[in-house]
């Protein structure tokens, strides 16, 4: 099944036309740090691990890191964001100068902080602990006013709930990308389903499909209930519901569901699996793509972020490696 579904997609057709789609990413800007170490053993203090740090490391996070997927592989990108006038945001911006990705879209703030989710590592692959520093304040105005719509081919809202992407922001965006016929994306979270009616693609994944729906996926006749539930929620073109391990579905207006199986032969770190999700299903449809090949080339590049540890991305060569060992 899997193999007569690959040799449909023109992978090197639709690849080839990456360098010619731009795409705007705005949304919620994050500094993913990394802290190495080993444990050798527990705490006498507590039961928890001891871990020696042997190294850190900062990478693109949440909007950052959608935007720098789509560069891997060739896209054009322009991020639309607000960092903080701190450390963690001067890092960022020296990440994205060193990538030669451009900052102009982005806003720094004086009182605001940096998103920075950091990540404690033992023996290279087991995440030890998470913690997150953020502040959510409204700053959408400011946002709006830096987004060149006329300038791209889609939009994608990467939205991580840090309260940057307003219903009013949302809306104003989806109305000015649909009136100029550009496709509008969003990765969305929960607190937020309300606001993305008219989306052309919305991408939960099964627990947010599970909490927009108010349906619990269980088997394949709740999970096509809950995927068409949430067309008629959001009145999309399409929605993708991601669903870990068991894969993706794909429910395209007037078309059957369509399952895609996962390809990840070893999972060692889902950290930005969304974020490669939304930047290559967007490049690839923007590139000429239908939904349903958008969807598998993307499922594919999220099979290869998955079996690397951190922030990850893919390139063309990885791709086409992927899918065409799949034919």
């Amino acid at each position: 099944m899997q193999k007569k579904i690959t040799e449909m997609i023109d992978i090197d057709r639709i690849v080839s036309r990456f360098k010619d789609v731009t795409v705007i990413v705005a949304g919620d800007i994050i500094l993913d740090q990394f802290i190495w170490g080993k444990v050798s053993r527990i705490s006498p203090e507590a039961p928890v691990p001891v871990v020696e740090v042997q190294k850190e490391t900062v990478l693109l996070g949440g909007a950052a890191n959608v935007v720098n997927n789509i560069l891997s592989l060739g896209g054009r990108s322009l991020i639309c964001g607000v960092i903080g006038d701190d450390e963690s945001g001067r890092k960022l911006l020296d990440i994205l100068q060193a990538k030669a990705i451009s900052s102009d879209g982005i806003i720094v703030w004086q009182d605001h902080r940096t998103t920075v989710k950091t990540r404690v590592v033992a023996d290279r692959r087991q995440q030890v602990v998470r913690f997150d520093l953020e502040n959510n304040e409204q700053l959408n105005q400011k946002l709006r006013e830096r987004s060149h719509l006329g300038e791209v081919d889609s939009v994608i809202l990467s939205d991580y709930g840090k309260g940057l992407l307003s219903e009013d922001l949302i809306r104003g965006i989806n109305e000015s990308a649909k009136g100029e016929g550009r496709m509008v994306v969003v990765d969305p979270k929960m607190d937020n389903f309300d606001y993305y009616k008219g989306i052309t693609l919305v991408t939960p994944n099964k627990s947010e499909a599970e909490i927009a729906s108010g349906i619990k996926i269980v088997d394949e006749e709740s999970l096509k209930r809950a995927g068409e539930k949430l067309q008629d929620r959001f009145r999309s073109q399409a929605v993708l519901i991601t669903r870990g391990e068991e894969g993706m579905t794909l429910f395209e207006k007037g078309e059957k569901a369509v399952n895609i199986p996962t390809v990840a032969k070893e999972v060692y770190d889902v950290t930005g699996a969304g974020d490669t999700v939304v930047g290559v299903i967007t490049l690839a449809r923007a590139a000429g793509a239908s939904f349903t090949e958008a969807a598998k080339i993307a499922n594919y590049a999220a099979g290869i972020v998955v079996g690397k540890v951190g922030t990850a991305t893919v390139t063309p060569e990885e791709l086409k490696e992927a899918i065409s060992r799949n034919r």
